[in-house]
């Protein structure tokens, strides 16, 4: 068990490590069965559990300021359902070979912390990361696709295991309006991603410090075993130094719902449990765009006369007639070795219904066009008492590296003496890289109304970092 518990130690603990661990005189109760139809070779079977145990559990923990306590986990209940694999079927006595076990669903899981002599609420954060672990050990480490297997017979079972079956590409692009856990100043919130919450398998962003519209822009790649039951997990915390950070809110995305291929712009709603959703408090929003890519589906995208069905990276390479196959074949390359450079032409055509800003119920509003990494920057004309401005400007920025750049454009109304934000759009390239060029209408950021209308057209010029 121990080995467990390491893997899902939160980093706010130096050690967590078993002192007393026994499960008490109650049985589990097994209140219902149901046999599955399964492949071909295997019987299938499902158990509903529940149990209300009086084990006693004593956890040592020790912080990373050095703080030792033992914490008692009491009052567990449970209730679930666990499915038994019996694969594959033999002719010899018990006639199959292994039994494999996961627990299918969890539908309650309800236990108490204690600090043993003391009060665990004196250690801000602590309880919280404690119980967190507890619950990502459990269900992680035995919830469905994930399952033990238990060899009954000699053989290899290893094709009864648990294998990669494709990537989830994820970029973490922005949140907006995240809720302010500091007394003086804001927030510092960094991010944390998982579709396993091992630790070598979780992902981290940056802190932007004293920021409640966080920019973080950045790229992280997960493995995922089982697309249809998986899901990716965004948690978004206050960070708080040498203490226990502080969860601002958490949102889930259910790989099922993403198409193979297809890059998917999604912002999601935070809330403070996944699991209970009585809670109805605002807490912000963050930003993902997100790509599966299911292994083996590469032979599918290596034509080079059906560009639809090309790879988003493919298309990324596709320049001046080259096709992306001929540049597979001269160069072996793993997708961190590309820069994809090139020129963004965007065209500010025009403004909808801006907030009136003057006292005379109008704006004079204009917009600066900044790159994110390079900083470069151009700005529009201003156009005088209007809501509704039209520009037809066009401005080329010559881009390093793509993939990791941002654009921003921020709506400014022109005063004599100064200047005030009306509001911003905020993209990554990924959408003008995969399309070329797309003309749209992007509601503005901040702002209680008004959109802009924009084209952008991408010219690549894709080179390679030397190794």
């Amino acid at each position: 068990m121990e080995p467990i518990l390491e893997e899902y130690r939160p980093v706010v603990l130096s050690s967590l490590k078993f002192s007393k661990l026994t499960l008490g005189t109650v049985a589990p109760q097994f209140t219902g069965v149901s046999i599955l139809e399964g492949e071909a070779g295997e019987v299938s079977m499902e158990l509903e559990m529940q149990w209300d145990g009086n084990p006693n559990i004593v956890l040592d923990i020790k912080t990373r300021v050095g703080v030792g306590l033992p914490i008692q986990v009491k009052n567990i209940g449970f209730t679930g359902v666990f499915r038994l694999i019996f694969k594959p079927l033999v002719e010899e006595f018990p006639c199959f070979g292994a039994v494999c076990y996961s627990l299918r669903e969890k539908k309650n899981l309800d236990f108490k912390l204690k600090v043993v002599g003391g009060d665990i609420t004196a250690l801000p954060g602590i309880s919280d990361a404690i119980e967190e672990t507890i619950r990502d050990a459990i269900e992680d480490s035995i919830t469905w696709p994930v399952r033990k297997i238990v060899p009954i017979l000699p053989g290899d079972y290893s094709d009864l295991e648990l294998k990669p079956v494709g990537t989830l590409e994820v970029k973490l692009v922005q949140a907006r309006e995240l809720t302010n856990k500091d007394l003086i100043g804001k927030s510092d919130p960094y991010a944390v991603l998982f579709v396993r919450p091992i630790r070598d398998r979780t992902k981290t962003s940056k802190t932007i410090n004293n920021e409640l519209n966080p920019i973080w822009n950045e790229h992280f790649e997960f493995i995922v075993e089982d697309a249809l039951t998986q899901h990716l997990t965004v948690r978004i915390f206050d960070d708080e130094g040498v203490q226990a950070s502080e969860l601002i809110g958490c949102a889930r995305v259910r790989l099922k719902d993403l198409e193979p291929g297809k890059v998917k712009d999604v912002w999601l709603k935070l809330v403070k449990d996944l699991e209970v959703q009585r809670d109805k408090k605002y807490r912000g929003e963050v930003r993902l765009e997100l790509l599966y890519c299911p292994f083996g589906t590469e032979s599918v995208f290596t034509n080079p006369f059906r560009p639809n069905l090309l790879t988003s990276l493919e298309k990324a390479l596709k320049v001046d007639g080259t096709d992306a196959d001929e540049i597979k074949k001269s160069h072996s390359l793993k997708k961190r070795d590309i820069i994809v450079r090139g020129v963004l032409s965007v065209t500010v055509i025009s403004a909808e219904n801006l907030p009136a800003v003057d006292l005379m119920g109008k704006a004079d509003p204009y917009v600066e066009l900044i790159m994110k990494k390079s900083d470069t920057k151009h700005r529009t004309r201003v156009v005088n008492d209007s809501l509704n401005p039209i520009w037809n400007q066009t401005f080329d920025f010559v881009v390093e590296d793509a993939l990791h750049d941002m654009l921003i454009l921020d709506v400014w109304d022109h005063d004599t003496f100064g200047k005030d934000k009306i509001g911003r759009c905020i993209f990554t390239l990924t959408r003008v890289i995969l399309e070329g060029e797309f003309r749209d209408n992007f509601p503005l950021e901040g702002a209680k109304s008004g959109s802009l209308n924009l084209h952008l057209k991408w010219s690549p010029q894709p080179i390679f970092r030397d190794t």
